[in-house]
């Protein structure tokens, strides 16, 4: 597969991915395609998904763009873990569908899909006693002939998300005597280890305290800047998203509120039709980012 060229990141700022339109409403749209931006090689079209009676995601269309990270923020029930699993094919929408590379996401095989697409969840057991060298080492198995083995340059790629993720003094430490922090970067390096242009995290920096949250956003920036990697992340810390997305998507209830740029969409105006509270954004030269607080 060729590599497609990063889109560049110091471009004019396209207009904001919403507009007013009569009656005060806004245009609910996707994220917008710069000048210069290849296809995008992840793309939800129309998705709706329900559990029993209950509309879960409700008509998402996005498209996703190599070397960029979009985060999708909402409140509790906004349907932001679910439709992660229909991106990552854990869940089959009731209707619309899912595109990969141009090619819905049904016509590719598991084992082609997994060297397209890694996911890492939010909640993962640790069932057996391996080391954490051996569960990074399975993000290799979609690569691995007939025999399972690993060659000279899956080993490579096992170390090198090892020392991306700080893991080097704990490879031979079995994961089930490790924190839940520890855990959780052990699961990243795995999924990183799968050497898929596509990485998509739930919530991975639950289990973290402060300094290793912004450790771990700082190394997943390294995978859109220096690997041209597509990178997705659930999250509820909007201040995280401040300091290290490319892009926001919001939900709420189901529904695509807005989707764009960082400094197009985290405004107060959406955050608080987001999040119903009165919402202040300022730039923060500190983070290098933004500040935003809340009150009722």
């Amino acid at each position: 597969m060729s590599e497609t060229p990063s889109p560049g990141r110091n471009e004019k700022t396209p207009p904001a991915p919403w507009a007013a339109v009569p009656g005060g409403e806004r245009e609910k749209t996707t994220s917008l395609k710069k000048p210069g931006d290849p296809e995008p090689i992840l793309e939800a079209k129309n998705l709706t998904f329900s559990h029993g009676t209950t509309r879960v995601v409700n008509d998402v269309s996005l498209k996703f763009f190599p070397g960029r990270h979009y985060v999708l923020a909402g409140p509790n029930g906004a349907g932001k873990s679910t439709l992660l699993d229909l991106l990552s094919h854990l869940k089959e929408p009731g209707s619309g569908g899912i595109m990969v590379f141009g090619k819905n996401i049904n016509s590719h095989g598991a084992p082609e899909l997994a060297k397209l697409l890694a996911l890492a969840p939010q909640n993962f057991q640790f069932n057996f006693s391996f080391t954490v060298r051996e569960i990074v080492s399975l993000g290799r198995r979609p690569y691995l002939g007939r025999w399972g083995r690993l060659d000279d340059e899956d080993r490579r790629i096992v170390e090198k998300a090892i020392d991306l993720l700080n893991l080097r003094k704990l490879a031979g430490k079995l994961v089930t005597t490790l924190s839940g922090g520890e855990a959780q970067r052990v699961v990243l390096a795995r999924t990183i280890a799968q050497s898929t242009p596509i990485v998509l995290l739930d919530e991975p920096t639950a289990s973290l305290d402060v300094a290793q949250a912004l450790d771990l956003m700082a190394r997943v920036r390294t995978l859109t800047g220096e690997e041209n990697t597509l990178v997705v992340t659930v999250t509820h810390d909007l201040h995280l998203a401040a300091v290290f997305a490319d892009e926001m998507v919001f939900l709420k209830k189901g529904s695509l509120v807005a989707a764009g740029p960082l400094l197009e969409t985290m405004t107060p105006d959406l955050l608080g039709e987001v999040f119903e509270a009165k919402a202040r954004v300022r730039r923060d030269d500190f983070t290098g980012g933004l500040n935003i607080s809340f009150k009722h």
